[in-house]
């Protein structure tokens, strides 16, 4: 094993674990009542960063690798197991303020004593042979599987969310929580990867260590990036989650009176678009349900039924094709300009919307129009 190489990482990688989980734990954050969820998050975190640098530590300091393999292994796979609920709970949370349970605490913390025990008998009492690797393997498959379940239920806290949000503004929340979905999918190979890593020849583990320094360090700047939209995104999961009372179409209503609801509905929503009013910035359902007398439950389904798409989908089609209208009648604005007037919040947003329905930028699109059309009116 090349042991400089081995202790050089573990020096890059703990001060930056101990900063990065003393920040979370400590820093503050704005003294509003509607941080107190991102802070419990962040300070779940915390512990979990700070736990992980407590196992750098003993491999640093201790030479725990060198002294006894076996305990070196039990000791990575009890802190990867905890870690794995840990980190999954500090994300979830994001989502879902009511995801930690005391229930849901006991169950975690039971099968992580569980897991260590196993562990540790099969490590430390089970002799050397093909029925320890037996029981090594298995528990590798129990971790694995273990931190894809935790995966799989952030993911699916993380598409709720997006679908809630898509439903409900016509701005894109959910590209600010995006980055939960590309740490958890990073976090599953570097968990799987991490579990790999442990069981092989000393000479490789200084890779274990020095992946570790890209993933923390995405985690911290995504973190403190988060905290600047965090009370966007919260509002928005407090404000437009319906009600138990709303639903699509109500139960003692007659099937003709739900259809003519539905033809007056589509009559009303044809006005609204005609007033061009989808190009008020910020836009939620809630509001034009309101300007229409109706349940924005109902129409968010109406809108989906009739055009295919989400609330902001739709908005952002009626956008772009306002945009596009600016863009060949009043050559003279601004692509800002022309992004402000179509309601969009920045002209970085429009260009991305621009392009993924017309496959090009929207100055682009402006000078194929004028070129095309400059031929005809001189002939």
């Amino acid at each position: 094993m090349n042991l400089p190489l081995y202790e050089h990482s573990l020096s890059i990688a703990l001060p930056l674990m101990l900063f990065f989980g003393a920040y979370f734990l400590f820093a503050r954050t704005p003294d509003k009542a509607i941080f107190a969820n991102y802070l419990r998050s962040r300070r779940i975190m915390g512990v979990a960063l700070l736990l992980l640098a407590a196992n750098y530590a003993v491999h640093l300091f201790v030479g725990i690798r060198f002294r006894d393999t076996n305990a070196a292994i039990l000791m990575n796979l009890s802190t990867y197991f905890l870690c794995y609920w840990l980190f999954s709970s500090a994300l979830t949370t994001l989502l879902d303020r009511f995801y930690i349970t005391r229930r849901r605490m006991v169950f975690h913390l039971t099968a992580w004593v569980l897991f260590s025990l196993f562990s540790g008998f099969i490590q430390l009492w089970l002799p050397d042979g093909l029925l320890q690797k037996i029981g090594l393997t298995a528990m590798a498959a129990w971790l694995v599987c273990y931190g894809l379940w935790l995966a799989r239920r952030l993911v699916l806290a993380y598409r709720r969310a997006v679908r809630l949000f898509d439903d409900t503004h016509s701005d894109d929340i959910a590209a600010y929580i995006r980055w939960l979905s590309i740490f958890t999918y990073w976090a599953v190979i570097f968990g799987v990867g991490c579990g790999v890593l442990t069981f092989l020849p000393d000479r490789y583990i200084f890779l274990w260590i020095l992946s570790s320094v890209p993933f923390y360090i995405y985690l911290y700047c995504s973190y403190l990036n988060y905290l600047l939209f965090y009370e966007q995104v919260e509002r928005a999961l407090e404000d437009e989650m319906p009600s138990c009372e709303e639903g699509f179409i109500p139960d003692d209503e007659p099937a003709g009176d739900a259809a003519r609801s539905g033809l007056d509905l589509g009559a009303r929503l044809e006005a609204w678009v005609a007033s061009e009013s989808y190009l008020s910035p910020g836009l939620t359902i809630k509001e034009l349900a309101d300007e229409l007398h109706t349940n924005r439950t109902y129409l968010s389904g109406y809108i989906k039924s009739i055009h295919g798409l989400s609330f902001r989908d739709w908005i952002a089609k009626l956008r772009i094709e306002y945009a596009k209208r600016l863009l060949l009648r009043s050559p003279e604005l601004t692509i800002h300009d022309i992004s402000e007037k179509s309601g969009f919040l920045s002209q970085s947003h429009f260009t991305r919307i621009f392009k993924e329905h017309e496959e090009c930028s929207p100055a682009r699109w402006r000078r194929t129009r004028t070129d095309a059309e400059q031929p005809s009116e001189q002939h």
